[in-house]
């Protein structure tokens, strides 16, 4: 009986001990269950007010370059604007703890906002655009966020000094030189293979004249300066060669559907409107200052898409002209490049361009859809051979003589 009585008793233990266990157990996951709530509901509530700060901030950044981009007071406004990009970079180490001030959300609404108030300021009044861009850049304002640098000087007008300069040995006006430093060409596999077909094709057109033994870029220039100082040589007949290399790097393909898609001119299919053109297309240009960079960089050097001088998209700006800095030559750019390429996108692809090379910067902006002056009649283009060209000497008497 006594052994009976302390199982029954040691069972009963058991089973009240396992119940308390138990209870408890229920109880602490009730507890963790509220605090676990208690602690969502608190994320929940910072998770939001962290989304109305970054939209409140996004808003903020949206609503700053609307401000400006509808701004009456351009110049002034352009100059507060760079005010407050100084304000920006003096506090740019300083970690910010919202998404939009990590990504410089609103540093980037500001420099959207400048560059469309200097674009709008360049369609209403060229002049002034100039003028502001000469005041501000590139101390305020670097010269890649300018729209367009055609015409805007690297030193400001009170810093200017015109000097004329003459060859002792002629007495005509010579062109300064570029001071500015080289810069270095990193050519991709595609510039060097378009390099490649474009010498063979300068030898092709040249009857074998144009040769060089050279590599890269100063295998060409040697084969074009051969072929401008062949003797009774014309400008005319520079271009015409030009022409045909352009022609034949292009392929018969690509003329024919950038007639059609880009400059509207109706194929030949034996109708009354074989040859009509009703283009050029509105996107023609923007589009064309696109897709250039990636097939002419192989001649220039690096270029990108930027306005042109009526604020309108389409224009595409050198940043140094490989072929300018490495043959510092006016004669070549000009008969060689720059007319050569008005005419072929004229003639064969149906749309104007207009190539303004700047002498001083050896930058060159490329202005689709705009109808080019001759260089007579370009007050931007000046006279007279560069003042290191090296071959000015072989071709005095010459037609350049009058470049």
């Amino acid at each position: 009986m006594r052994i009976n009585g302390l199982l029954f008793f040691q069972c009963f233990l058991f089973q009240k001990a396992s119940s308390f266990v138990a209870h408890k157990q229920h109880f602490g996951r009730r507890e963790s269950i509220i605090v676990a709530a208690q602690q969502g509901s608190s994320v929940q509530q910072e998770i939001f007010d962290t989304i109305k700060l970054e939209a409140s901030s996004l808003q903020n950044s949206l609503n700053t370059a609307l401000k400006y981009t509808q701004s009456s007071t351009i110049a002034k406004d352009v100059a507060v604007v760079c005010d407050e990009l100084d304000k920006l970079c003096e506090t740019k180490n300083v970690q910010g703890g919202l998404l939009m001030e990590k990504l410089g959300v609103h540093e980037k609404a500001l420099r959207f906002a400048r560059r469309n108030m200097l674009t709008k300021l360049m369609r209403e009044d060229y002049e002034a655009y100039v003028a502001t861009a000469e005041f501000l850049s590139p101390g305020r304002i670097p010269r890649s966020e300018l729209p367009n640098v055609q015409d805007v000087s690297i030193t400001n007008g009170d810093d200017r000094q015109v000097t004329r300069l003459l060859d002792q040995d002629t007495g005509l006006d010579l062109v300064a030189d570029c001071e500015l430093e080289d810069m270095k060409f990193n050519d991709s596999l595609l510039d060097k293979l378009l390099l490649k077909i474009f010498r063979e094709l300068v030898v092709k057109e040249s009857d074998g004249i144009a040769v060089s033994d050279k590599a890269g870029i100063d295998g060409l220039l040697e084969q074009g300066r051969k072929y401008m100082l062949k003797p009774n040589q014309t400008a005319e007949a520079q271009h015409q060669m030009v022409y045909n290399v352009l022609k034949g790097l292009m392929t018969p393909v690509l003329p024919p559907f950038y007639r059609l898609f880009m400059s509207g001119i109706v194929p030949k299919f034996g109708s009354d409107l074989d040859g009509k053109q009703f283009g050029p297309w509105f996107y023609a240009p923007w589009l064309t200052s696109f897709v250039t960079p990636t097939f002419f960089g192989f001649l220039v050097g690096p270029s990108r898409p930027n306005y042109k001088k009526d604020g309108q998209l389409g224009g595409l700006v050198v940043e140094k002209c490989k072929f300018l800095q490495e043959s510092g030559c006016k004669g070549l750019c000009l008969n060689q490049c720059k007319l050569p390429a008005q005419q072929f996108f004229a003639e064969e692809l149906g749309l104007p361009l207009t190539v303004s090379p700047n002498f001083v910067t050896q930058e060159c902006q490329w202005s689709f859809g705009e109808v080019p002056l001759t260089p007579e009649d370009d007050p931007s283009f000046p006279r007279g051979c560069l003042a290191g060209c090296e071959s000015r000497k072989a071709m005095v008497g010459s037609y350049a003589d009058n470049i």
